[in-house]
């Protein structure tokens, strides 16, 4: 998401002509745009994109079932604090 980031951010000062990005190559100002979509492939192929998620659901999960449990009071004493 950075490199999408810094790539739009390039794009809009070569086109707005804002010195130093004007003098340089559109290779270069759009560089970050392949390097973004070589980052994706990669995620999506390996599983990390998968991955995450799955660890963002399970520590959702965890801390829904903290709150039930310390709702009906069945946390011990030493959590309590």
């Amino acid at each position: 998401m950075y490199l999408l980031g810094l790539g739009i951010v390039l794009l809009v000062l070569k086109y707005m002509e804002i010195a130093p990005v004007v003098a340089w190559s559109w290779w270069t100002v759009l560089a970050p745009f392949g390097l973004a979509m070589a980052w994706w492939a990669w995620a999506d192929s390996s599983g990390y994109t998968k991955r995450k998620a799955m660890e963002r659901e399970d520590a959702r999960k965890k801390a829904r079932i903290e709150r039930q449990k310390e709702a009906m009071g069945m946390l011990s004493s030493k959590k309590r604090r």
